[in-house]
């Protein structure tokens, strides 16, 4: 039982691939981040190395998965509880995402700890319209769309509270995503009044991310009638599961997602130690 760490995102997959793909929704973190290494190199994130490393059980095979980009914190994935003593022993870890039950493991190990964040990963069901159904209708964005997009997708960042983006990462997002038809606009008598990315369609699944309604279109059912239709438009495209994570300190997007057909699958914790301020 032993964990590798690499900076090599291929060398990471090949040994880690099989195991994340058997899991995939509880994987669809780290699968993402990966493609996005492959696709864009080792500084897709950040001006940082990042930092990719996978636990072998006591059978030989991958048991759990580390990816580290900073500024973002570590995600821990499909780990399993024996694993946590000898990463702590192995790294120096100031916060950590991980399912609930690793994550409380490893702030343990901490003389205090904070918890920054939880997260519920949702799994679509039966997808349900939402009902009584807003006005408007759905469009696929398009470059004209492509200031508006930009600021909301800096609104987005800035209400989650995450690292700072860069203007040059929202514009790749929002360039890239608008080429390959992964933007949806919500349009209410030709206005846009909300949008929903989803990700690339990996080990089949898609994550529906960012969602963004402006503030003064809350309210109104648009957030869920744009995550309908992306959700639907997935499935339809061949995903077989389509996922989003929520923030459970906020029950609005929590009650949007389970009226229209998203059940929870896993919680997650974002913890740090006491004195971590990054």
């Amino acid at each position: 039982m032993s964990w590798t760490f690499t900076d090599d995102v291929d060398a990471f997959l090949d040994a880690a691939g099989v195991s994340l793909a058997a899991r995939p929704a509880e994987n669809t973190l780290v699968l993402t981040i990966t493609a996005a290494l492959r696709r864009h190199g080792p500084h897709a994130f950040g001006e940082h190395t990042p930092v990719m490393g996978w636990w072998r059980g006591p059978g030989g095979g991958v048991a759990g998965t580390l990816i580290h980009t900073p500024p973002y914190p570590v995600s821990l994935n499909t780990l399993a509880p024996q694993a946590v003593g000898p990463l702590m022993a192995a790294r120096r870890l100031t916060r950590v995402n991980a399912d609930r039950a690793i994550a409380e493991a490893v702030a343990a190990h901490w003389p205090g700890h904070r918890v920054i964040e939880e997260e519920r990963l949702y799994r679509l069901g039966e997808l349900v319209p939402p009902s009584p159904a807003p006005r408007g209708l759905a469009r696929a964005a398009t470059p004209a769309d492509r200031d508006l997009l930009l600021r909301w997708f800096a609104a987005f960042s800035a209400e989650s509270g995450g690292p700072a983006r860069g203007v040059g990462r929202h514009e790749r997002a929002v360039d890239e995503r608008t080429a390959e038809g992964r933007l949806t606009l919500w349009e209410n008598g030709g206005v846009p009044v909300s949008m929903a990315g989803v990700s690339l369609r990996l080990a089949g699944t898609v994550r529906v991310a960012p969602v963004y309604t402006p503030p003064e279109h809350r309210g109104r059912g648009y957030a869920a009638a744009v995550t309908a239709e992306v959700s639907r438009a997935s499935r339809e495209a061949g995903a077989a599961e389509v996922l989003l994570f929520t923030d459970l300190s906020n029950p609005t997007s929590n009650g949007v997602y389970t009226r229209i057909g998203y059940r929870a699958l896993s919680d997650r914790m974002l913890v740090g130690v006491a004195s971590d301020d990054a």
